[in-house]
């Protein structure tokens, strides 16, 4: 069965093929036959309900450097196309949230991964919180009053943008720590939406693992390591990946939000577990599919594509 899938992404001239999930996914599709075209969000249009996007046919290979070939870029109808991949990355923005609404309107007739209405709903630090017995605590707010009483209770603490992604402006901050005034005032000032506040985790530094599940089915992991003197495992932030398993505390977390993320149709989710402790569920645009394949895990982009490839 021959697809055509429209990918919905940053500039593709641009990625770093090595650790790119879009580019893994992309690879997959066109072995097995699938014809790929690619756009950026600022090409989506909609006039009297019908969504279009300036569509560049596109050939990839996995050679650093030289990773794609584009074609002439041309308006579609995007009803007419099979599947479209949601992967631009974040800041999750207003910008983010017009595409989803647009998209919405050719989904599923045109299947869309994930859900666009669902990534709209389940933005990963609001979402994640609809289990709180698998978090670490955790408090959502701009209060500087409620921060400090938080920042009392549990001493070291995490201080994170609502809507940020790959680690950036992630600070830890202590009950001692001179430059928590200057850090709130720091954050007020830059974020108009509340931001996450969480007790500090002192096993991060053992790992962040990130957690792949494939429609609501744990199917791979890596662990992420945090560079000496940071707290952040992304590797973006020059975390380093390591193998790892999932222990039972991991399965069991996948087993109770599986349910919830299949009924949404969010089919390409990461969740992040710290200590047994789960603290993002992400569904906009997950990475982790080639760092799991190069350290010996499954191809999960194979594993991908056979569960969108049986929903057409």
């Amino acid at each position: 069965m021959s697809l055509t899938v429209a990918v919905q992404m940053d500039p593709i001239e641009r990625i770093r093929i090595a650790g790119d999930s879009s580019f893994a996914m992309m690879l997959e599709a066109q072995a097995r036959g699938h014809t790929l075209f690619t756009y950026t969000p600022d090409k989506l249009s909609m006039r009297d309900g019908r969504v279009t996007a300036a569509l560049k046919p596109t050939v990839v290979r996995d050679v650093e450097g030289d990773h794609v070939t584009l074609g002439a870029e041309e308006r579609v109808d995007l009803a007419t196309i099979d599947v479209v991949l949601l992967r631009q990355d974040p800041p999750f923005d207003m910008g983010y949230v017009t595409t989803t609404h647009l998209l919405e309107r050719i989904h599923p007739r045109t299947l869309v991964v994930n859900n666009p209405a669902h990534v709209r709903n389940a933005p990963e630090k609001i979402f994640v919180t609809e289990f709180p017995d698998l978090m670490p605590q955790t408090l959502i707010t701009r209060d500087k009053a409620e921060i400090e009483a938080f920042r009392d209770e549990f001493g070291e603490i995490v201080m994170k943008p609502l809507y940020g992604n790959g680690g950036a402006s992630v600070f830890k901050t202590g009950k001692e720590d001179p430059n928590f005034g200057s850090l709130f005032d720091l954050f007020s000032t830059t974020f108009k939406e509340p931001w996450v506040v969480q007790r500090f985790m002192k096993e991060v530094s053992e790992g962040d693992k990130r957690i792949i599940l494939v429609d609501g089915r744990a199917a791979g992991a890596v662990n992420r390591v945090p560079a000496v003197g940071d707290i952040r495992a992304n590797m973006v932030r020059g975390g380093a990946a390591r193998p790892t398993d999932l222990s039972k505390r991991e399965l069991e977390i996948c087993e109770r939000i599986g349910p919830s993320l299949k009924e949404r149709g969010l089919i390409f989710v990461g969740i992040d577990v710290i200590a047994g402790n789960l603290t993002e569920i992400n569904v906009t645009s997950p990475t982790g599919l080639r760092a799991i394949k190069k350290l010996g895990g499954p191809d999960l982009a194979a594993e991908l594509w056979d569960a969108i490839e049986g929903k057409r």
